[in-house]
């Protein structure tokens, strides 16, 4: 039984906590079994852009050295996409595997790296820009709804605001921030922060909120 290394790659934080790596490796594994394979060991890039270069990724550089080491000449993927989503990055790196005498599988049985047939290569490249195409828009539609979301609401990313996390710290802030009918007198920021304190409005640390805070929670 020929032995093979499974490749996984995920783009972001959030592929690394979701799901993405359970599936690229269910789609290996399945590809494995029904191709007589024997998935000998498995390497991930968590948090790696498919544009990156496979030369620059620390998963891919431990693979590369693992197969060399033990003799392993197949690597599988989930689709082309988890290789590469640049043409550039994808037949760069097809051609540092045919270099080492390493052949590249998706779990489609697609071999990435067959150079025989002029039209697959041809289609793999054309399915490489296709791929990058495809992620290039999706970051111009991100990229558009934030700043659509800034529009109507000032702000869209970061840490939220006192307000946007307890409206009740703003609607406190503004009432000390009135008037007194009696004197005809105003808080300072740090009396407006020494009251919302009493009231048990404090900052993430515990302390009585900054005057640059309350400004912003009584503008």
């Amino acid at each position: 039984m020929e032995r093979a290394i499974a490749y996984l790659r995920t783009s972001s934080a959030t592929n690394v906590e979701g799901d993405s790596a359970n599936r690229q490796n269910a789609a290996i594994m399945g590809y494995a079994a029904n191709s007589g394979l024997e998935v000998d060991s498995c390497f991930w890039d968590a948090a790696v852009s498919g544009a990156d270069p496979i030369e620059t990724r620390a998963g891919f550089a431990g693979l590369l050295e693992h197969a060399e080491r033990v003799g392993i000449a197949v690597v599988v993927v989930e689709d082309a996409s988890r290789f590469a989503r640049s043409m550039i990055a994808q037949e760069l790196g097809v051609l540092l595997l045919a270099k080492r005498g390493v052949r590249l599988f998706t779990s489609s049985g697609q071999e990435l790296s067959d150079e025989s047939d002029p039209s697959k290569v041809m289609m793999r490249q054309v399915a490489g820009a296709f791929s990058q195409y495809e992620k290039d828009k999706l970051v111009q539609k991100l990229r558009a709804a934030r700043e659509r979301k800034r529009l109507v609401s000032g702000k869209c990313e970061g840490r939220k605001s006192h307000v946007e996390l307890n409206p009740a710290i703003s609607r406190e802030a503004r009432r000390l921030a009135r008037k007194s009918p009696k004197t005809g007198k105003t808080r300072s920021l740090r009396q407006i922060a020494a009251e919302l304190q009493s009231l048990g409005f404090v900052s993430s640390t515990g302390n009585a909120l900054s005057p640059s805070v309350v400004r912003d929670l009584v503008a």
